[in-house]
């Protein structure tokens, strides 16, 4: 039978599976309930599984019947803390977390190629090893799964790696997409923090105010990315936090901010880094304050191999015909840590539209559509066994 068959037949198995979770997020490295769902899920069929000592990963091998290269595919299963708010009958029951970003169908759609490729074991030559990783938004379980081993998993390093990504409006419903090359942006972070000397709020004159100093330095950042940065080659910064003191008659020590930072190759990432630095720190010593600022690099730019872009693009129009898959023109600036095996490893990073296009990834009212669960897992099995 075709895999696309057998996995249509899964479909209501993929589905509970892919609910169950859903109904209970869970977020960062721990997942226990997840992690136990999963397990129960491949329990029974001719893997070699294990787990994670330091998170609670799942790690299974499809050994085929004949010799041939080893391909990794991924799933993350973390969730996010927002609150859900999308009324489903399904929704979570846990307060204050939410699969907000698709990974709950990420993990059903890899569990369906399990049980495609372990009923394919005589037709697959090499091996899979299928990773299922906790801690992606934001813990970077894919770095604590690289150092516990997971790439040495099935013995020789993988020749291949994919995974797959839902995305609620960013993509047309049904369609697949790639690009080769930097497909996702590199994710840093900006931290700065106005030192200076609290007060009356009706004596500024005797103190030194962080506020206005703090609110400087968040305008003077965004005229930088404009000024500094090339138009083709792009910088998001954005500023999410921000807090400075308690009470509106008392003027603060200190006003803190802290900003994301999204670049898409090597030298803007080195520009806006040290023009972010200096900046801050001297609209602060311009007004006699001091600017405590640090730079945290956090996931790298997800970059696609091109062969492998085009393996992906061939495989899926192919198995599900030309209208399914569209080259995707131009980079997205979220960030991803799966970009920690396509550093060791070249594959593909793959998006799949899955939702109504009204809402986005990571919004308390994101749905996600369970009619691609099935596709999504026929074309990570089909590549494993064309590759």
């Amino acid at each position: 039978m075709p895999v696309r068959e057998d996995a249509v037949a899964l479909r209501d198995d993929l589905v509970r599976l892919r609910r169950s979770l859903h109904a209970e997020p869970e977020i960062g490295l721990d997942l226990p309930r997840t992690q136990e769902k999963v397990l129960a899920a491949l329990d029974g069929l001719p893997l070699e599984v294990s787990v994670g000592r330091g998170l609670t990963s799942v790690t299974a091998v499809v050994r085929g019947s004949r010799p041939g290269p080893v391909v990794l595919l991924r799933a993350d299963m973390d969730a996010l803390p927002v609150q859900e708010l999308t009324g489903l009958d399904y929704a979570s029951r846990v307060d204050g977390a939410m699969h907000a970003c698709g990974h709950d169908m990420h993990t059903a759609m890899l569990v369906g190629a399990a049980h495609l490729l372990a009923g394919r074991r005589e037709a697959l030559a090499g091996n899979a090893i299928l990773m299922f990783q906790p801690g992606e938004e934001g813990w970077d379980g894919s770095a604590a799964m690289i150092a516990e081993g997971v790439l040495d998993a099935a013995g020789p390093k993988p020749d291949a790696a994919y995974a797959l990504h839902v995305f609620s409006s960013a993509v047309p419903h049904g369609v697949f997409t790639a690009r080769p090359g930097t497909t996702m942006a590199a994710s840093d972070a900006l931290e700065v923090t106005v030192v200076g000397s609290g007060g009356h709020g009706a004596r500024p004159h005797r103190a030194k105010d962080p506020i206005p100093v703090a609110c400087e330095i968040v305008t003077a950042l965004q005229t930088l990315v404009t000024r500094q940065s090339d138009i083709f080659d792009p910088v998001v910064l954005t500023v999410g936090s921000f807090h400075a003191g308690t009470r509106r008659n008392v003027i603060p020590d200190t006003a803190r901010f802290e900003a994301t930072v999204r670049t898409f190759s090597a030298p803007a990432k080195a520009r806006i880094k040290d023009a972010a630095i200096t900046l801050a720190r001297s609209i602060a010593q311009a007004h006699g304050l001091d600017a405590e600022v640090t730079y945290v690099d956090g996931y790298p730019m997800t970059v696609n191999d091109p062969q492998e872009t085009t393996f992906v693009g061939d495989t899926i129009t192919e198995v599900l015909g030309e209208d399914r898959f569209r080259p995707l023109a131009d980079p997205l600036p979220g960030g991803e840590d799966f970009s920690r095996v396509l550093q060791r490893v070249p594959g593909a990073f793959i998006l799949l539209g899955a939702g109504n296009g009204a809402t986005d990834n990571h919004s308390p009212r994101a749905e996600f559509d369970d009619s691609v669960l099935t596709d999504g897992a026929t074309v990570l099995a089909e590549l494993a066994l064309r590759r």
